[in-house]
């Protein structure tokens, strides 16, 4: 599961990235300090886990992770190659989906590229440099397929498909906000499009703005950009981040309550990004360790059990499910089962988020 954190330079990116990972990735006040990209993974934060490894008695706990990625920051001509920006494009394309982050904070003593703190320009200018990425990349496969076409009529469907994105992204128009069948949706995942990618937005704000975001204009603007874009934003302090980074799990938890904050932005962060990504987590716990899988959303007990281990699929008897929620209220798998509340599935189940699963199988 890959996320590129995105944005103009100096707007904390590399701050974020350090908080997520603890990796010490150089944060610098000038362009270009992040060349390649800083790569970092961390856990989905998941008291679930906690629970059923207390009650099972696990040796160890394997939570789920996310893999982050810090590139550069993208300025106005990065599709034609200004600042490096088509080797910080190309990192892009690697990604699942996209953490836009937009500064929404004023400080006279970090560079802003553009002269002033704007939030929806700092977004445009991003978004209109991978839109431009986007339509050079398919101007050059149209063209190949003009040529394939004469002798291959099976291109027509994805030539005219092709042509249909380009008249769109000529208008500005970000390939995530199209409409496709589901036929051509087939052909437009293979293209690999970076304006298709999910996006999710984080407004990086001072420590005073955090506890007034009603009052944010820079907020409130992002905000409203983003409803159009059917995606979510999540107001974070970088530099609140970075120090709960630093503190163990009884700190940080002592350190939010005195700022009256019931999660950390990170985690919060973490937790949309999954969402973000149609995934979710099905639990295994037992003796030697307690652990959550992730999968995608409407995945079969068969293929869920793959996710384990090839064997588990190929020789698939049933599952044994019990949901979280039922095992947290009963309080022990020996009860759930006297109650005659653990649910044989078999081959044609669609796993929900929070099973705790056993799999039969014989190979």
């Amino acid at each position: 599961m890959k996320m590129g954190i995105v944005g103009l330079p100096n707007v904390g990116k590399s701050t974020l990235f350090n908080a997520i990972t603890s990796a010490g990735a150089e944060s610098a006040n000038y362009p270009f300090c992040t060349i390649e990209p800083n790569i970092g993974v961390v856990s989905v934060p998941d008291e679930r886990l906690d629970y059923l490894a207390k009650i099972n008695n696990s040796k160890k706990i394997v939570h789920t992770a996310v893999e982050f990625y810090d590139i550069a920051g993208l300025v106005k001509g990065a599709s034609k190659g200004e600042g490096l920006g088509n080797k910080f494009l190309s990192h892009i394309r690697e990604v699942e989906a996209i953490v836009h982050v937009v500064r929404c904070f004023e400080d006279e003593n970090i560079t802003h590229v553009e002269g002033n703190i704007d939030s929806i320009r700092d977004v445009e200018i991003i978004e209109l440099e991978l839109i431009l990425s986007d339509l050079e990349m398919l101007i050059k496969r149209n063209d190949r397929l003009s040529r394939s076409i004469k002798n291959d009529k099976s291109l027509a469907f994805e030539h005219e498909l092709i042509q249909k994105i380009l008249a769109d992204l000529e208008q500005e128009i970000p390939a995530r906000k199209m409409d496709f069948t589901e036929d051509e949706d087939k052909i437009v995942k293979t293209l690999n499009l970076i304006t298709y990618k999910p996006v999710l937005y984080v407004a990086n704000v001072d420590e005073d703005a955090l506890f007034s975001l009603d009052t944010n204009e820079y907020v409130n603007k992002l905000k409203e950009y983003a409803k159009k874009d059917n995606s979510e934003v999540i107001p974070l302090c970088g530099k609140i981040e970075a120090e709960i980074s630093e503190l163990d799990d009884d700190e940080k938890h002592m350190f939010l309550e005195e700022l009256g904050l019931k999660e950390s932005g990170l985690d919060k962060l973490i937790k949309v990004s999954y969402k973000l990504l149609g995934l979710i987590s099905f639990l295994t716990a037992g003796p030697e360790e307690t652990r959550a899988w992730t999968i995608k959303q409407g995945i079969k007990a068969p293929q869920a059990a793959g996710k384990i281990h090839s064997d588990i699929e190929r020789g698939f008897i049933r599952a044994e499910v019990v949901s979280y929620e039922q095992l947290h209220e009963i309080g022990s798998m020996q009860t759930v089962k006297e109650k005659g509340m653990l649910r044989l599935e078999g081959k044609e189940y669609v796993i929900k988020d929070g099973d705790v699963i056993l799999f039969r199988f014989n190979v």
